[in-house]
């Protein structure tokens, strides 16, 4: 990774703050000034957020495009799109999009940790709890990016954790950092979330009995209410209870099942993020319409640049991605319980056609049109409570599956579905349930690829063709000028 060791220390060296950051501040406070001052170092988090909630990473890449493609949601018939669906990694705009989201992380890896490298020297700079919530979000943000690039990049840890994944890096250096086997990285995964849940425990705004998480103009929501806008909105941030949940996702990936299932209980036990009601869901005022279940996101991708892009993909005439009835009719379980399940009801629009090859497009992430006012801001979903139950009912049916059945249904009769999973299936059944249902709640989101990875199974076609569980189609190739370094 030298190539990009040395675009990282262009941006982000000690000598030239002022070519650190990607957005200007909106604050006053100068670049030179930036690790001098509490203001400063708010500045540099802020702008690793904004880079991160870009187009180039989980604001379009990561989020709404091809690993969603390759887990075969929608049905194309551009010629491009249907190499990716069958994961030709040959493709050049393929190519150039895996360039842009290696190049991309690890610049944002870079900023933070040029903050992490300082912090500790600067920390009487700091008023009351922000060096905690700081150096604990920075830690928070250099994992959860490392760890989709393993998810990415690397084997599963179930397939080869010996494999040599990607660079972990935590410093600023011209030294190149070398590459880290699966499991490597998955212990610094956990070893930097772990600090940051300590950091973050007792210190952060969304612990207190007195932060109740709502839409921005619900009567009794707080999230608005700190007179510090940097302490609002937690759920914009990767705050104590998602630090918690992303540690459930990566014990869960290591096959750690019970400090996952701990770590996903501590969420669900908190009670701090509340099912989402149904005539919020449904109702009839389409500017206090919930689409995307917000009051259950734990955190989210502040993104209304991506706006114009998802209108695009999703809900405009013609848009760049659709399914076809069939496909989402199978795929939400219209012939059994999927009649009543709310997302297959408010997520889709049907479009009719001449020739009888009816199309849904998505409306998750429909924003109103001015004058017409939002319920909420437009996210990209990052952590849910609903995935927080997927995965205790994972991590606690070897052990009690009692207990595993309580959580998965619980799910579904919050999303409309009253048929309850009985009691004496079997282990495989029940993996064939679960990937159904992040199939079917993470839609649009890119989640359900990963689980797949994360568990060696097959990839279904809608039309029956099956793609094999194999490092060809699970693994991404390296950028060209970084293969070298695996070696």
């Amino acid at each position: 990774m030298k190539k990009y060791l040395f675009i990282l220390l262009s941006l982000i060296a000690f000598s030239s703050c002022k070519k650190f950051l990607d957005i200007q501040p909106e604050s006053e406070v100068s670049k030179e000034e930036l690790f001098t001052t509490e203001e400063g170092f708010k500045e540099a988090l802020n702008g690793a957020y904004v880079g991160l909630a870009g187009a180039n990473l989980y604001g379009g890449n990561l989020t709404f495009s091809n690993l969603d493609i390759m887990a075969q949601n929608y049905q194309f018939t551009d010629a491009n799109y249907l190499r990716i669906a069958a994961f030709d990694y040959t493709l050049p705009s393929y190519v150039d999009k895996i360039n842009v989201i290696w190049t991309n992380a690890y610049k944002q890896i870079g900023n933070v940790n040029q903050i992490l490298a300082v912090i500790d020297q600067q920390k009487g700079v700091f008023r009351g709890q922000n060096y905690e919530i700081v150096k604990g979000e920075a830690l928070a943000l250099r994992a959860y990016m490392h760890f989709d690039l393993l998810r990415m990049f690397g084997t599963s840890y179930k397939n080869n954790p010996t494999f040599k994944a990607i660079p972990y890096v935590t410093t600023v250096s011209t030294k190149t950092t070398p590459y880290a086997t699966v499991a490597e990285v998955v212990e610094k995964v956990i070893a930097d979330l772990q600090e940051a849940k300590s950091l973050l425990k007792g210190k952060d705004p969304i612990l207190d009995a007195g932060y109740v998480v709502g839409y921005p103009k619900a009567e009794k929501a707080t999230e608005l209410k700190n007179p510090s806008m940097f302490l609002q909105n937690r759920r914009h941030r990767l705050n104590y209870y998602a630090v918690t949940g992303e540690l459930a996702r990566v014990y869960l990936y290591k096959g750690d099942q019970m400090n996952s299932l701990n770590n996903a209980k501590e969420v669900i036990a908190s009670l701090k993020f509340p099912w989402t009601v149904k005539e919020d869901f449904f109702n009839d005022d389409v500017s206090k319409r919930d689409r995307v279940f917000y009051n259950e996101i734990l955190f989210g991708w502040f993104a209304p640049k991506s706006e114009e892009q998802l209108r695009g993909l999703f809900s405009r005439d013609n848009p760049d991605y659709s399914a076809t009835a069939d496909q989402i009719n199978a795929i939400y379980n219209l012939g059994t319980v999927g009649a009543d399940d709310w997302r297959y009801k408010q997520w889709f629009r049907l479009v009719k056609t001449a020739n009888n090859s009816d199309r849904f497009y998505l409306q998750k992430y429909i924003v109103n049109s001015i004058p017409l006012d939002n319920l909420h801001p437009l996210l990209a979903p990052a952590l849910r409570l609903s995935e927080m139950y997927l995965i205790a009912a994972e991590a606690s049916f070897d052990t009690s599956p009692g207990d595993a059945l309580t959580y998965f249904n619980t799910l579904r009769v919050h999303r409309g579905i009253g048929t309850n999973v009985s009691a004496g299936i079997s282990k495989t059944d029940f993996i064939n349930l679960l990937e159904g249902e992040y199939r079917k709640e993470f839609y649009g989101e890119s989640q359900n690829f990963f689980m797949h990875k994360r568990l060696n199974l097959n990839i279904i076609t809608t039309s029956g063709l099956i793609y094999p569980p194999s490092d060809k189609i699970f693994v991404f190739p390296l950028p060209i000028d970084e293969q070298a370094y695996r070696n």
